[in-house]
């Protein structure tokens, strides 16, 4: 089970919100992490915790196909994303890496920024800690649950290849 703070952002954040371009030329994750969402949120490294969640309006991740937006993501500690959408490549992305995300339009409409959601990646069960809400979602299938679970698909493609 996930447990985290809400950061809620709203619809449309793309690839530069998350990662600005002008951090492109840093490959390391823990240097992104510094510079995550600092265009759209200049605290949110300040106040981010291991174990938080994003939480998003439509299209979360559109823009350019950058794999280090996700990156930025996770390394900054966030356990997972929850929006009405995401942009396909970002999703790709994102689950290639081993970072969670889940589509729940319900959820996103019912949690306010700062509130405590617990997330159950295998069930698909959101939980709003503070409101006493639930919400539920489409599990991942099998393999996916397995990337996520493995930290990526480099990590995942190792261990098949070790048995």
């Amino acid at each position: 089970m996930l447990k985290g703070k809400v950061f809620k952002y709203g619809a449309n954040v793309d690839t530069d919100a998350i990662i600005p371009a002008r951090y492109l030329n840093v490959s390391e994750a823990a240097e992104l992490a510094k510079h995550c969402m600092e265009d759209i949120d200049v605290d949110f490294v300040k106040r981010v915790k291991p174990g938080d969640i994003i939480m998003a309006e439509t299209n979360f991740g559109c823009g350019s196909s950058r794999e280090h937006a996700p990156l930025a993501i996770k390394a900054s500690g966030i356990s997972c994303v929850i929006a009405k959408s995401f942009a396909r490549i970002f999703f790709r992305n994102a689950i290639n890496i081993g970072l969670p995300l889940l589509e729940c339009a319900e959820a996103v409409d019912s949690t306010q920024n700062g509130q405590a959601l617990g997330v159950d990646l295998a069930s698909g069960k959101i939980k709003n800690i503070d409101m006493g809400m639930e919400f539920t979602t489409e599990p991942y299938p099998q393999f996916m649950a397995e990337i996520i679970a493995d930290g990526g698909l480099i990590e995942y493609t190792k261990k098949r290849l070790e048995k």
